[in-house]
């Protein structure tokens, strides 16, 4: 059995079958059509990877099999899909609940929930999106939600999620992780009615017969960025948080959350990290699980050119960034489980995936496989 849970997060919009996409992506095949369409913009800039795997719907179980089977051969056992709530009703489940929850070898992979509840404005239509990136009042769905659909989120999440038999658990407890927490606290009314709103996730939890509920945040660091062009804006700190709304765990999601992505990966970047976890180590009593990012690059989204772009972030470089993870994890003993999360599996308009394509092939997996399997 793997020693170490390895998270790779994944972006659910690889499909052509949620029709609230197709204002965004009319060819029906989702964001597929942003990364198939990419367009030279500078002489020296053309960003044009293609998919080994070409490009598949990945709410097809037989698709998911076959990733599964990869993913759990190179070391990445958990998958964690991004999960969104948009006027009132659930958004991009159909990877989820269609692919992967429908392979016949779902057994070989844990996943749990993210809430990626921030506010979405036209970034994935790339007609709109240059404009969407520096007008904050182009706003498409607001990620607050009210408490009555948050108890209907509490609702859907513990029944048709928690109750899979390889949903992730941290001590019994179905781990949730959210995303925007501001959003959360925003829509719910204020801190102490958020509390309450948690404290109820959390007696549902126990009801539906689970010893108690691991909420998860997405650390944002203590200097709060927007880099991706679909986030809203940060006031509170994550220090500030973590304690006010009772969170069990904190990890990253992305390091253009943390610091400045248009510079080297290994000289710059990653001695940020290592300070940012030290950080967390001081800070906080509640376990940091350690977060790596492959890099930074959003121009497929976009029209126009923009140079704030990861560099020298090639899979051996990566694979610093992972043992950094795995020491972590091994001299940190207050870590319930070995959990290293990763961005991501297949988050291709942002340059930061594990899928094989035909820059590096499977350079990404190999760096997982070499650190995470080969070596125990």
């Amino acid at each position: 059995m793997q020693k170490y849970d390895i998270a790779a997060y994944i972006w659910p919009a690889y499909t052509g079958t949620e029709y609230r996409t197709l204002p965004f992506w009319p060819e029906g095949i989702g964001e597929w059509q942003s990364v198939k369409n990419s367009k030279r913009k500078t002489d020296s800039y053309f960003w044009n990877r293609k998919p080994l795997w070409g490009y598949q719907d990945e709410a097809d179980p037989k698709v998911m099999e076959m990733q599964i089977e990869e993913a759990v051969k190179h070391g990445v056992n958990v998958f964690i899909y991004d999960w969104y709530w948009y006027d009132h009703r659930p958004f991009l489940e159909q990877c989820l609940n269609d692919g992967f929850l429908k392979a016949s070898n779902r057994d070989k992979m844990k996943f749990y929930i993210m809430w990626a509840n921030h506010t979405a404005n036209y970034t994935w239509d790339i007609r709109l999106s240059d404009r969407a990136r520096t007008q904050k009042e182009w706003k498409l769905w607001d990620g607050a939600v009210s408490r009555a659909d948050f108890d209907c989120v509490v609702e859907r999440i513990i029944t048709q999620y928690f109750s899979q038999p390889n949903y992730y658990k941290i001590d019994g407890k179905p781990v949730f992780m959210i995303y925007d927490v501001d959003n959360l606290i925003r829509g719910l009314g204020g801190m102490e009615k958020t509390r309450e709103a948690l404290e109820y996730f959390r007696a549902e939890t126990v009801r539906a017969g689970f010893p108690g509920l691991e909420l998860q945040l997405t650390g944002w660091g203590e200097r709060i960025a927007n880099a991706s062009g679909v986030d809203s804006e940060h006031a509170l700190s994550t220090r500030e948080i973590v304690p006010a709304l009772g969170f069990d765990s904190v990890t990253n999601y992305q390091f253009a959350h943390l610091t400045k992505m248009n510079r080297d990966y290994a000289s710059e970047i990653l001695p940020v990290v290592a300070a940012e976890w030290k950080r967390m180590d001081k800070d906080y009593t509640v376990p940091y699980y350690p977060h790596v990012s492959i890099g930074w690059d959003n121009n497929p989204r976009f029209m126009e050119y923009s140079d704030y772009i990861c560099t020298g972030n090639e899979p051996d470089k990566f694979e610093i960034a992972l043992r950094m993870a795995k020491e972590y994890v091994d001299t940190h003993l207050n870590l319930r489980v070995p959990l290293i999360t990763v961005n991501s599996w297949n988050e291709w308009t942002e340059t930061s995936y594990l899928l094989p394509d035909d820059l590096y092939g499977y350079g990404y997996l190999e760096a997982i496989k070499r650190v995470f399997v080969d070596e125990q």
